[in-house]
Parts: structure tokens; sequence; C-alpha cells
């Protein structure tokens, strides 16, 4: 992504009126890594101002710690919060400030702040459900019309904003989340954005 489609992002995000107030610090535009469709995420995480968090996603690859403790490192000098994705093994590990969980993971939150009160933990979530479980933060997607090959029928933005209103947790909007829609979701109640293509170069 041009860095003038990254501050107009960020921009978007910092607009949003998020309808519940992040018990801990959290960035309003996170953006996710894939080992496919980022294969260079040390080159991204160079061009992010401090107000965007990380999700690094090595989703098993074997070279995931070696990784991880790059994206660490340059996190912590660019000033960026960053958290490991699925595993907490990892997250402990690469020196990370907390674990995003899937859906499939999310019972696993219990647990977690139990062990790590300091970690930030957040979960992905899709349905109705899967927003009442106790994160720090909810990844709800996909909001809009997406290139990710795992993504679903896209909920539009009344869907998004009705579990936006049931969410036990801040919600960040993902799936399709671009310059032009982010605009569509002022009044959403979100908290922030989150995505992985919008953070490709241009």
């Amino acid at each position: 992504m041009a860095q003038g489609e990254l501050a107009r992002l960020l921009e978007a995000a910092k607009r949003l009126r998020p309808a519940r107030v992040p018990a801990k610090p959290l960035p309003r535009l996170l953006f996710l890594t894939d080992p496919d469709r980022t294969p260079d995420p040390e080159a991204i995480l160079e061009t992010l101002p401090p107000e965007v968090g990380v999700i690094y996603r090595p989703f098993g690859a074997a070279n995931a710690v070696e990784q991880g403790r790059r994206l660490t490192a340059i996190a912590r000098r660019r000033g960026l919060i960053l958290l490991a994705g699925a595993d907490p093994d990892l997250a402990q590990a690469i020196g990370a400030q907390g674990v995003h969980l899937p859906e499939r993971l999310a019972h696993q939150l219990p647990a977690l702040r139990a062990a790590r009160p300091a970690w930030i933990l957040t979960a992905a979530a899709h349905s109705l459900s899967a927003v009442a479980v106790p994160a720090d933060a909810l990844l709800v997607s996909p909001v809009f019309p997406s290139s990710s090959p795992s993504a679903g029928q896209p909920l539009g933005v009344e869907a998004f904003t009705a579990l936006v209103a049931a969410a036990s947790a801040p919600v960040y909007a993902l799936g399709g989340v671009t310059t032009q829609t982010a605009l569509l979701l002022a009044d959403s109640g979100a908290a922030g954005l989150a995505g992985i293509d919008a953070f490709l170069p241009g």
C-alpha cells in the first residue's frame, strides 16, 4: 500500500466511534500477516506507523520462531503492538505482547487470561454466538467481499453493526476493508479496522 493510502485508512480508523472502550491499549488499525499473500512481512512492518498493530500468522511455518523474533524486533523499534496468531507458545518464544485466536480456539481465552494477565488477547468471530467470548478485542469478518480464500459470504454493514452491538468486546472490521469501504463503517460502532491486502505494496 502506498503511504498516502495507508495514512487515509488510518485516518478512517481514527474517525470510528467505538461502541466499547478497550480495557487495554489497542491500535485502531491491524495488519494480519499471511505467508502466501504477504511473503515479506518484515518489509511491510518497516513502513508502519506506531498506530498500527500486527498479528503474526505463520500458519505452522518451519521458520515461525525465527521470523517472529525478527518481526518482534522491528515492532519494538517502531513502537508497534505485535500479537502471535493461534499459538501461545509461539507468542512466548518471540516475545509477542499477546495472542490472536481463531474462532475454533476461542475457548482457550479464560485459561490464557489467568496465565498471562498482561497479554492482549483477541479472537476471530463470524457469528452472533462467537462475539460473546471474553476477549480484549474481536475481529469480525468478512464485512465486505474479500479475496481471502477462506472468506465466506460478506456480512454487509447492517449485519456487522448488529454483531458489534451484541459483542462483549471492542470489534475490528476485517474483510474487504479499503479506504473506500471503511467510510461505510463510520456509524457501525467498530473500534478499528483490520486487513491483509490493504497493506500490500501498491
